[in-house]
């Protein structure tokens, strides 16, 4: 199982999120790194780490649909390759910010649709057809809030986290991102693991990805007898909890 760093962008400066609220975000202190700057915080998690793919939350697209390019061009000058979730609520809009993405100095760059901004399940399959982007290179990530999914969309509300996945998939996506944002920074454990095992249980060749919550090195064993294939991790790393051996 891999370990994938992640990175919150705000304001041009990395933040630590605390249960989705992001209005309460704040610049990020860390004990890798004396800066919140996003190459600065990037460089550190390589060096320490020696990652090489990152997830990069760009707060400011998917907020105010003002995207933060130029915090993308520093965290990918660093090598990483990116996994971005940029507020996307379209098949145009996907097809916008990829190719943005591609314009950026890394390889094996992955586009994030988000549960919350995405329009819905007919774009969704709109976005597959068109074929606008390689299906292997996006990953859809089945944003969650205490268990329930996050959506405007009247369609998805009316369904499960197992039945959005369901419908994702059906459309060719084959990487899911599990992340239940009142988790994230509150170091209380992955509270998504018996979805991880349902998800892997049905979708054996299925890429999961789950993310908030993460405490220690016992977190990463219970994900991974779990079924996940990654995990998102940003406090653990940076308050000294989880170490470069630990990740060894």
């Amino acid at each position: 199982m891999r370990v994938i760093p992640v990175i919150d962008l705000k304001e041009g400066l990395v933040v630590r999120g605390v249960g989705g609220r992001r209005d309460e975000y704040r610049p990020i202190v860390s004990e890798l790194v004396h800066s919140s700057h996003p190459g600065a915080v990037a460089t550190a998690l390589k060096i320490a780490f020696e990652f090489n793919e990152i997830y990069v939350a760009d707060l400011d697209a998917i907020m105010l649909g003002i995207p933060d390019i130029e915090s993308w061009q520093a965290i990918a000058e660093t090598g990483f390759s990116l996994l971005l979730d940029a507020g996307v609520s379209t098949a145009d809009e996907a097809a916008t910010t990829w190719q943005r993405l591609t314009r950026l100095p890394t390889e094996n760059s992955r586009l994030v649709l988000g549960l919350e901004s995405w329009s819905g399940p007919d774009e969704l399959q709109q976005l597959a057809a068109a074929g606008l982007i390689p299906l292997e290179r996006v990953v859809f990530s089945l944003d969650l809030q205490e268990g329930r999914p996050i959506t405007t969309d009247a369609a998805w509300k009316k369904m499960t986290a197992a039945e959005i996945a369901a419908a994702v998939l059906r459309c060719g996506i084959r990487s899911l991102i599990v992340l239940d944002l009142a988790a994230v920074g509150s170091g209380r454990g992955i509270s998504t693991l018996p979805l991880v095992r349902m998800l892997r249980g049905a979708y054996p060749q299925l890429e999961i990805i789950a993310g908030g919550g993460v405490r220690a090195k016992q977190d990463l064993s219970d994900l991974s007898q779990a079924g996940g294939s990654a995990v998102l991790v940003a406090s653990a790393l940076h308050d000294g909890r989880l170490s470069p051996g630990d990740l060894r």
